[in-house]
């Protein structure tokens, strides 16, 4: 736990005029989960049953023979099992995602922060490397699951994880307003795609995952905006973010966000195409048929950073918005 760690937020923060719409960060407590679990053993995201474990039985706390990723394409067939990650939260991301950003772009005690964590994958990560980790989700019931992925503790972790503070609130990456101006190291992230899969099936106003293409695209503006805020300059702003097809043809979501955070002020450091494994839904609907289309296999993650404040950003103009 660091000092930098506890005047990264504040419940005074007044929200910006932009951003005043949305509801605040509420905090989740230990105590609150606790009563949580007495009268719950799962909980419904989508169409799926996520059970909560009461007692975690880990059996490995790092995946094996780990080497960090060097190349623009990452392909992780075999997702990651190591710790309490588990893959039955419908479009969670790899851990092998947020342990790469990790190890590149920050250092022990450093800030790590997911304004939309769903299941807590990135968290996790940060509790295993010595991060401090600030989670943020507008379901709840996510942060629930996030809260019981966390819930675990071995004298097999390092003193560095040990360490580290987590904290998870329920609230709207779109209003931030419990973290402060330039106090995380590393924003990563997976947001839902418009409309593909449905986390709180529109019960829950606000909630990206039910917005169509144009809505969801101005809305991601808004947490590009946000990611700005809060990130320190020179550091750096993952987003993982996939593409759809709408009557046969190919819909680039991943141009709408891209575009977005440049217009944040964000430049572009890196574009990591990321394959695809096991696809739930392709699997289901492609499978033995001939089709007059390729069927999706990869992702963009994007990396953006922010510039340093003595940097020109004329000195980047072909990795910021150009067009």
């Amino acid at each position: 736990m660091t000092k930098s760690f506890h005047s990264l937020s504040s419940a005074s923060l007044p929200p910006s005029s932009s951003s005043s719409a949305f509801q605040r960060m509420r905090l989740v407590t230990k105590d609150e989960y606790n009563e949580f679990l007495k009268s719950h053993d799962s909980i419904s995201i989508e169409n799926a049953k996520v059970r909560l474990v009461r007692d975690w039985k880990i059996e490995k706390f790092e995946p094996e023979k780990f080497v960090p990723e060097e190349w623009t394409v990452w392909s992780f067939p075999d997702r990651g099992d190591w710790a309490t990650h588990i893959g039955n939260y419908r479009g969670n991301w790899s851990p092998f995602i947020p342990r790469n950003l990790i190890h590149k772009y920050t250092s022990p005690c450093d800030v790590v922060c997911d304004p939309m964590v769903g299941s807590g994958t990135t968290l996790v990560e940060c509790k295993l490397l010595g991060r401090n980790g600030i989670g943020v989700d507008i379901n709840p019931d996510a942060i629930m699951v996030a809260m019981n992925r966390l819930d675990f503790e071995s004298d097999q972790l390092p003193k560095q994880a040990k360490e580290a503070e987590l904290r998870l609130y329920v609230g709207d990456a779109r209003r931030l307003d419990l973290i402060k101006d330039e106090t995380v190291d590393l924003i990563a992230t997976h947001p839902p795609y418009c409309g593909i899969i449905s986390y709180s099936k529109s019960n829950i106003p606000g909630d990206l995952s039910s917005l169509k293409l144009e809505g969801f695209l101005e809305e991601i503006g808004k947490v590009a905006n946000e990611c700005f805020r809060i990130l320190k300059p020179g550091k750096y702003c993952a987003i993982l973010i996939g593409d759809t097809r709408r009557r046969r043809h190919y819909i680039p979501i991943n141009l709408g966000v891209l575009s977005r955070f440049l217009d944040a002020g964000f430049i572009l450091k890196e574009d990591i195409i990321k394959l695809q494994h096991k696809m739930m839904s392709a699997r289901g609907r492609w499978r033995g048929h001939s089709y007059d289309f390729y069927k999706i296999a990869h992702e963009h993650l994007y990396v953006f950073r922010k510039l340093g404040r003595n940097e020109r950003a004329s000195e980047f103009k072909y990795s910021k918005r150009w067009w």
